[in-house]
């Protein structure tokens, strides 16, 4: 069987017919589409971070620099100005020595509080993690549950509990003939709102670490009972140095947190006179910008909040990420 082909009888080179269009424009708009989706994408959360995050900083950051000038004796349309105030209410706000103590006190509370939040949550989390451990549902349920509790509920549970007239721990001391502190009095009051940010936060973070224990190989401890290490020195010499990461992340969370105290103390402050307005600086910022309406010294020391915030917090991570994060590299 032969084919035939159609070839030129006069010499000529054949005739290749072009190719059909193969819609160019179209295929150029899918790709311009395609490359176009992440934005998409990402566009209302950029559009919610510039307007209730950025904007409102930008806008304290300029509030900052401003002050009211009062002309005259203040009465009638147009006595009541707002000038260039430069650094004035930076000034003003850190030589208040109402800030000053404030600060000194949040320093205090911090080094209470952190330590011994991640001291627990790590042994609880130690403590989950270990093999003879039983109910580890319920009981991981219950160490965190506190974290659910709002900050202001928790503060008025515990206020309760403290006031003399109506806690039950105080009945019951009573009852057996032991005394009872007052908590809310000046000498123990640092350590009851400590520990009401204690009950709290301590499933958080054991939540953290406990996740990544969960996260490391048995074989490493397979390897360690070979070689004859105890439960002990497994925990100490190889889940810690792994987790470092870890508690880092909750150590620098703590401290943020540290700084921010506001919730507990403003919550406690009806129920004592021991609770200045001015008992932590956001405190102080709160009393300047809704008290004595001066939103512009409550801007400047909510700025100056926020750069410490960041300078301690860049500060910590740049001189422990070279130890603590080396094994990841």
């Amino acid at each position: 069987m032969t084919t035939t082909t159609d070839r030129p009888t006069d010499g000529a080179s054949p005739t290749v017919p072009s190719p059909a269009p193969t819609g160019g424009a179209p295929a150029r708009r899918r790709s311009r589409g395609t490359a176009a989706a992440p934005y998409a994408f990402v566009a209302p959360a950029a559009v919610l971070f510039v307007l209730f995050l950025a904007l409102p900083i930008l806008y304290a950051v300029y509030l900052s620099f401003r002050k009211v000038k009062v002309s005259g004796l203040g009465l009638g349309k147009g006595s009541h100005t707002e000038v260039w105030a430069g650094f004035e209410n930076y000034r003003s706000s850190l030589s208040d020595p109402d800030f000053v103590a404030s600060v000194v006190r949040v320093l205090v509370y911090g080094v209470i509080l952190v330590p011994t939040m991640l001291g627990l949550a790590l042994l609880f989390a130690l403590l989950l993690d270990a093999h003879r451990v039983r109910s580890k549902p319920f009981s991981r349920v219950s160490i965190f549950l506190p974290y659910a509790v709002p900050a202001v509920i928790s503060s008025l549970l515990w206020g309760f509990l403290y006031l003399p007239g109506v806690s039950p721990f105080t009945y019951v001391t009573e009852k057996l003939g032991w005394g009872s502190p007052d908590i809310l009095n000046s000498g123990w009051v640092l350590f009851a709102i400590a520990n009401i940010a204690l009950w709290g936060g301590v499933g958080f973070n054991m939540i953290v670490i406990y996740t990544a224990l969960k996260a490391i190989p048995s074989d490493l401890y397979e390897a360690a009972r070979l070689d004859g290490a105890t439960e002990r020195q497994i925990a100490w010499r190889i889940k810690v140095p792994i987790v470092m990461p870890s508690l880092i992340l909750t150590f620098l969370f703590s401290m943020i947190a540290t700084l921010q105290v506001f919730a507990e103390p403003m919550t406690l402050k009806p129920l004592t006179n021991t609770i200045a307005s001015t008992w932590s600086p956001l405190m102080t910022v709160y009393r300047n910008a809704f008290i004595r309406n001066d939103i512009y010294s409550a801007a400047a020391l909510s700025v100056v909040i926020a750069l410490a915030t960041l300078v301690l917090s860049f500060g910590f991570l740049r001189l422990v990420q070279r130890r603590a994060f080396a094994q990841e590299k």
